[in-house]
């Protein structure tokens, strides 16, 4: 829980993060270059536009030598043709696909091809006899399979991945279209080569095997429980416009009947410089940086977009319900219409969000709802989108307890709203955690860059983006009383998500899709012209623990300290090496904090203390490290200290709320077994540990509710008696050790308990199956390795790399690109975390239920035999080398790393021993790897999904087939 200040308390905060007013001004660069700057930005950021229209944002972040990318489109499924629902996203996938120069052997001869694919599926659209389209589309399978002889498959990824790339992805949503990437500082213009070439064009190569990916998208939309609720509530929100009548993802016939000419179309129309930025946040120069952006980018042609058709939403005038049915645990959403962003009623709906429901905890939900424990869950929160947005409310309800019930909760803490029965000093308390979280989120390059580009696709200037807080301090109580009070009215969509059979379901058969060819071996003219392009090189650094982290023995703990040189936001730790391992009571007691009170103060006075002074504490047990954390402006980390030692030292037992917890746990563990998320998770870890492992060693229901709090009490009284360090991160250390001296006990000399260990069974070819109502089927494979070698962990990340993670890796290119079996597939060689553990190879992939048979033979194929191509391994090779030689271990990482690394033996940072390994890494020597740990391996089945739509034949070949019940997978 985050804490904020308490206007009456701010003191030294008021000067620390008092208002700051922002205007936009215009700067020359010396090289002729316009930019706009905003006075008082302390991110330092420029924007420029381009003669075509671009925009150009850049930013510097000098923590590690990478830069941050994104490339916005402001446009997404809201211009969707009615008829081609879903279009915007599956542009997205093609984008990946390459053009006339990347991903291509022969463009001449794979061109005609393309046209004429494209022509079919017009056919295809147009037919309405099932019998003819199933021959066409028999056609565009066999004119793909041609086609597909001259294409390159992810050659951009290969193009990418090469720089030592990270993150490469993108998404869509209603109204953008975001591409990203993480690169090495010194590859930048090597990334804008590729980024250049990427979007002046679009080629939909290897489309029919794309799309079948996307339907699998499609289907694991239909498996979430929260996106058809997210579905229903924007569709009863916005009846007459996309916002509500398009999900992104699009209908299941639009998805089965595209138009590559629409697609192209859409392409054409929207992905036009002057709709488009280019965002960089990073180690970058920025003359050097908006002239080389100008020359790959600056001969986009600018192009005038459509008029945008005016679509409004009458209003709500009365509640509109919905009900929607599905295998796990009920719930409700409740949602009230909104303006769009910027606009005063979106800032007073997300400040009446904060009043309800708050990072603090202390809002009128949290308080009168979550913290009596009167239902499993609850939240007010608000969402704006360009034109509307909406103020939401959830729950969770429990066990015995109806949703109507739940709604009259949720509305009773609207009324007390409307009264003004909340404290006025909220207000200023949730300006100021505001100011927090954005001095948090523009401290890391990622987090800076996605306010960067949230805020240009929805036509926010950065000035009025920074002003935003001081429009919000503005508010007074009055105000959100008389907004509570025009807005709450009969007027809102309730969506009911009970238990039951999900009859909307979309089960479709098989198409036969031939697999295309990978070319795996070939490559481009683009692309050998590309690997002839040079950077500087990148030297790696690797951290000296010794001199990185200082550290002082004060009475019987250590203290360890990192500087913080970014801000004024620091960290204090209480680490404990021990976990559920040595006291399984352990994680109960730390969770059971949260609701008790001391003998001075209840735990919502408790909750307040901390948010007054902006300091938030967590507490969590490990399976063998525990932690207790207070994260908040230094100067005030003393009161924190005194809170929380107080608050450990004096925790008062109470037996009522001990019982009501209980109710709550079990509550949980019930609806754990009606989540699809939740029993795949405990499905792997059965077929990963069997009976006797961690997660299925709990308290039992009886052991809970026989036990008296009091016992967990003492434990916590207890709990700084143990061995301990401390770990700060923050600017003045020897402050900081006077208060831990003053206030916390360094004489803990308590010896820590001894841990239960766990075995590790052999994996033995078993197959287990959990039956679940689902489209999809999920299924993991997983083999027992080799006990911790540091010796192999460089093989292992170019392996995992190679083999198994990425767009352009083995697994994923056989899988999805090549046979179009899923959306997702992926294989991993986990090495262990202890030096006294063993490793895993995992293999997982979701896919459609009557494709498994297929995806259980591809699977089988790869862990048997590992397909060699020398170009893609030196791709990873090279990309492994260049993320370690631009990566850099910063902040509190520093320490958290010194610590993974002793578990593992060592005292040093290994990367140096890593990368002198990689260099040195063979494609036969990693051959040699897979030979002995990952195709002779016996491999355990994890498999959920719907009985009756699974072909157990195919599964016999991965073994000896066992349906299990949640109750053995779960133990209770």
């Amino acid at each position: 829980m985050k804490k904020t200040i308490l206007a009456s308390c701010l003191l030294l905060a008021v000067t620390t993060i008092k208002a700051q007013t922002f205007s936009t001004e215009k700067k020359q660069d010396s090289h002729g270059y316009t930019y706009e700057i905003v006075k008082n930005d302390k991110t330092g950021l420029r924007l420029y536009t381009l003669k075509n229209g671009l925009k150009v944002y850049l930013a510097q972040n000098t923590d590690e030598p990478r830069i941050q990318t994104y490339i916005p489109v402001k446009t997404g499924s809201n211009n969707d043709p009615s008829d081609n629902t879903g279009l915007a996203h599956y542009l997205e996938h093609m984008v990946f696909k390459g053009t006339s120069k990347i991903g291509t052997q022969n463009w001449e001869v794979e061109k005609k091809l393309i046209a004429q694919i494209s022509d079919l599926y017009e056919q295809h659209k147009a037919e309405t006899d099932p019998e003819k389209k199933k021959a066409i589309y028999k056609q565009i399978d066999e004119v793909s399979q041609e086609a597909s002889k001259y294409s390159i498959a992810n050659e951009y990824d290969k193009l990418i991945s090469s720089l030592g790339a990270k993150g490469t992805n993108a998404h869509t949503n209603l109204y953008e279209t975001v591409y990203k990437n993480n690169i090495p500082a010194n590859e930048l213009e090597k990334w804008m080569v590729v980024e250049k070439e990427r979007f002046s064009e679009l080629v939909l190569r290897l489309f029919h095997t794309e799309l079948e990916a996307v339907y699998e998208e499609f289907n694991r939309s239909q498996d979430n429980d929260a996106r058809l609720v997210s579905f229903e509530l924007m569709s009863a929100l916005f009846p007459e416009t996309p916002y509500g009548q398009q999900t992104t993802i699009g209908k299941s016939e639009h998805l089965k009947n595209p138009s590559m000419v629409a697609i192209r179309n859409y392409f054409n129309t929207y992905y036009v410089p002057n709709n488009m930025a280019v965002i960089l946040v990073g180690d970058l120069d920025f003359d050097k940086t908006i002239k080389m952006v100008d020359k790959y980018f600056g001969s986009f042609q600018y192009k005038e977009l459509p008029m945008k058709k005016l679509v409004t939403e009458k209003p709500m005038t009365s509640i509109v319900s919905r009900e929607v049915k599905s295998a796990t645990a009920e719930r409700l959403t409740m949602a009230w219409r909104t303006s769009g962003t910027g606009t005063k009623e979106a800032l007073l709906a997300d400040m009446t969000a904060e009043i309800l429901s708050n990072a603090g905890e202390v809002g009128l939900i949290d308080l009168n709802i979550n913290q009596k424990q009167l239902t499993l869950s609850a939240s007010g929160f608000a969402s704006t989108f360009n034109e509307y947005g909406y103020f939401g409310l959830n729950l969770n309800t429990k066990e015995g307890q109806t949703l109507e019930e739940g709604r009259d909760l949720l509305l009773t803490q609207i009324d007390k709203v409307k009264k003004g029965d909340f404290d006025e000093w909220m207000i200023q308390a949730i300006v100021n955690n505001r100011k927090l979280d954005v001095m948090k989120t523009y401290e890391t390059a990622d987090g800076l860059a996605t306010s960067i580009y949230r805020n240009y696709t929805q036509s926010i200037s950065w000035e009025k983006n920074l002003s935003e807080i001081n429009e919000l301090s503005k508010i007074t109580k009055a105000d959100i009383i008389k907004f509570a009070n025009e807005f709450f009215k009969e007027n809102y969509v309730i969506i009911y998500k009970r238990k039951g059979v999900n009859d909307k379901l979309v089960r479709v058969s098989n198409p036969k899709i031939t697999p295309v060819q990978l070319n795996r071996d070939s490559q481009s003219e683009f692309y050998k012209s590309y690997a002839k392009l040079t950077s500087t090189d990148s030297a790696p650094v690797f951290v000296d623990f010794k001199s990185a982290i200082q550290t002082k023995k004060v009475k019987n703990t250590t203290i360890s300290f990192v500087k913080n040189n970014t801000n004024a936001i620091s960290n204090l730790y209480y680490i404990f090496n021990m976990g559920s391992d040595n006291n399984k009571k352990l994680s109960l007691a730390m969770g059971l904090l949260d609701y008790l009170g001391t003998d001075k103060l209840s735990a919502e006075e408790i909750k307040k203390e901390f948010y007054k002074i902006g300091v938030s504490y967590t507490v969590s047990a490990g399976n063998d490290m525990s932690y207790i954390t207070l994260t908040g402006l230094e100067y005030n980390l003393p009161k924190g200290i005194v809170l929380l030692e107080d608050l450990l030292k004096n925790v008062k037992p109470d037996q009522d709320v001990y019982n009501t917890t209980v109710e709550t746990i079990l509550n949980t563990r019930a609806n754990a077994k009606k989540r699809k998320e939740s029993i795949a998770s405990a499905l792997v870890n059965y077929a990963k540990y069997g009976k006797d492992s961690r997660f299925r060693d709990i308290l039992s229901e009886k052991e809970l509710k026989e036990m008296d709090v009091a016992e967990l009490t003492n434990m916590l009284k207890d709990l700084t008696n143990y061995e301990h360090q401390v770990f700060f991160y923050g600017t003045n250390f020897n402050t900081m050790v006077e208060a831990l001296d003053r206030y916390h006990n360094l004489n803990a000399n308590k010896a820590i308990p001894a841990p239960k260990v766990y075995l590790e069974p052999e994996t033995s070819n078993k197959v287990y199956f959990a039956n679940y109502d689902m489209v999809q089927t999920e299924m993991t494979r997983i083999a027992k390795g080799a006990k911790y070698n540091a010796a192999i962990t460089g093989t292992v990340n170019v392996f995992n790399s190679y083999f198994g993670s990425g767009l352009s890796s083995i697994v994923f290119q056989e899988i999805r690109e090549s046979k179009s079996l899923a959306y997702s597939a992926r294989a991993n060689y986990g090495l262990a975390n202890d030096k006294n553990l063993n490793d895993y190879m995992q293999v997982a992939i979701g896919t459609q239920a009557n494709k498994l048979p297929q995806a259980v033979d591809a699977i089988n194929a790869l862990l048997a035999d590992m397909p060699k191509i020398e170009k893609q391994f030196n791709n990873a090779k090279e990309s492994s080398l260049k993320q370690i030689a631009s990566s850099r271990i910063i902040k509190t990482n520093i320490f958290f790393n010194q610590i993974n690394l002793k578990k593992l033996g060592f005292d040093y940072d290994i990367r140096k021993d890593i990368f002198k390994d990689i260099q040195g890494l063979t494609l036969d020597s990693t051959t040699d790897f897979f030979n002995k740990e990952v195709k002779t391996k016996q491999y355990n089945t994890a498999i959920i999904g719907k009985k009756e739509s699974l072909d157990f034949e195919a599964l016999k070949k991965l073994g000896d087939i066992e349906e299990v019940s949640l109750e053995e997978i779960f133990n209770y």
